[in-house]
């Protein structure tokens, strides 16, 4: 309503129930609260007449320059096309916005389309319980949580929901446990009930930094392992889809191949990513990277000699 009246000048009640699609009996009772709570409206009666900000009076919503009303509908667009209370509050904030950045904010909102699904996939969709989690995230509610691990025990716990992390479709919740901070996959909960318990938050705490320090632990944990491997120099950006940034490039050899390290949590996994590549990639160390290739070539080589009949 705020918005409106701003880069209206003056609206009337039954305008604004049309644009924020309430009733005027709505309408006329926000604007009363408003003015009750101290916020400088005014309503002048009459065939002209309506609702203004004193004074011309701003809000400080409206601090918007048109460069962030753009890059904030860059990003709500493509969620809008998931969500109908995303669709709505994205209508109800272009008609808010001043005359002048309409055309652009509607642009942007239609300029990028998120396909969730990979080639060869389905379709994939947003778990529900994400939204429970969220609920209680916003509403600093504690969750009784039924999760299993990673091993398939369950287990039941009441924790402080801090935030939600979206990893590439993996869903991830922080949260605060009597062992501290915690972080849950959100595909391993079985159930999520919030009750009526007020969640604590540290005054501190900051989703973004939290994340990045669990992202630096858990690679930590998946590159105990490296490995010095030479391969053709052409070949490199494929391990770096399957090592990502566990993937370094050492130098460049006059025969043509690259000297590439490699990071895995143990041997095995470095192994198992090279198997199929076979003479292809050299390892030249570690000695356990080695030993697991021999062995799963060993493993290979007697598995369809027997079923070709020793031929």
């Amino acid at each position: 309503m705020l918005l409106l009246m701003q880069s209206r000048g003056r609206v009337t009640a039954a305008e604004l129930a049309g644009e924020l699609e309430v009733s005027v009996a709505t309408a006329r009772r926000d604007l009363e609260a408003l003015s009750a709570a101290g916020v400088p409206v005014y309503a002048q009666p009459g065939r002209r007449g309506g609702w203004s900000l004193l004074g011309g009076a701003r809000t400080d919503l409206s601090g918007l320059s048109q460069s962030e009303a753009q890059a904030l509908f860059l990003l709500v667009g493509p969620a809008a096309a998931t969500s109908g209370q995303a669709r709505a509050a994205l209508r109800k904030l272009v008609r808010a916005l001043p005359q002048t950045f309409r055309a652009e904010a509607e642009a942007a909102a239609g300029a990028t389309l998120v396909d969730s699904a990979r080639w060869g996939e389905p379709e994939r969709h947003r778990p529900e319980i994400v939204d429970r989690l969220q609920e209680a995230v916003v509403r600093r509610r504690k969750v009784r949580l039924s999760y299993r691990s990673g091993s398939r025990e369950d287990s039941v716990r009441i924790v402080d929901p801090w935030g939600l992390v979206d990893k590439d479709d993996v869903w991830y919740l922080i949260a605060g446990t009597e062992k501290g901070r915690r972080t849950f996959r959100v595909e391993r909960i079985v159930t999520a009930e919030s009750t009526d318990e007020a969640a604590d938050l540290p005054a501190d705490f900051d989703l973004e930094k939290a994340w990045e320090q669990i992202v630096g632990e858990m690679e930590e944990r998946r590159s105990r392992t490296w490995a010095t491997i030479l391969i053709r120099a052409d070949f490199v950006r494929i391990l770096r889809t399957h090592f990502g940034r566990h993937c370094h490039v050492e130098a460049e050899l006059a025969d043509g191949r690259t000297r590439v390290r490699l990071g895995a949590p143990t041997p095995l996994d470095i192994a198992r990513q090279l198997a199929g590549w076979g003479a292809l990639a050299e390892v030249v160390e570690p000695p356990p990277v080695r030993e697991e290739l021999t062995r799963i070539g060993g493993e290979l080589v007697t598995a369809y000699r027997e079923e070709s009949g020793g031929g």
